[in-house]
């Protein structure tokens, strides 16, 4: 299966976000520190690439992956299915769930032991 699902918790998180920001985006790129977080942006305030690849829709919010991440997650054997999640934290610096003291990550069976 290949695509992008969410809990009731992240759910909630980004229904906090939405009401205070408006329409948003995820982006979950392969790079470091807060690269290898979900991104969460205001719609319009962040450039897809070409190089990015439309996973799904988490409620109304469209999810991007970095092509290469993509396919490195996806090697897996299981297909790329990523699973959104909410959990106590601090959100990358730039991503809106920053300074909710809960923060958005992925959980992924090709991750799981």
């Amino acid at each position: 299966m290949t695509g992008v699902s969410a809990t009731p918790e992240a759910l909630a998180l980004l229904g906090e976000i939405v009401a205070e920001h408006g329409p948003v985006l995820f982006h979950q790129s392969g790079g470091c520190c807060d690269g290898s977080s979900p991104m969460c942006y205001p719609a319009g305030e962040f450039r897809v690439g070409a190089g990015d690849v439309l996973l799904g829709i988490v409620g109304d919010a469209p999810f991007y992956i970095g092509a290469l991440q993509a396919e490195a997650w996806a090697g897996s054997g299981d297909g790329l299915d990523l699973l959104l999640d909410a959990v106590p934290g601090r959100g990358g610096m730039f991503s809106l769930d920053n300074g909710r003291e809960r923060r958005f990550l992925i959980r992924s069976g090709a991750c799981a032991v």
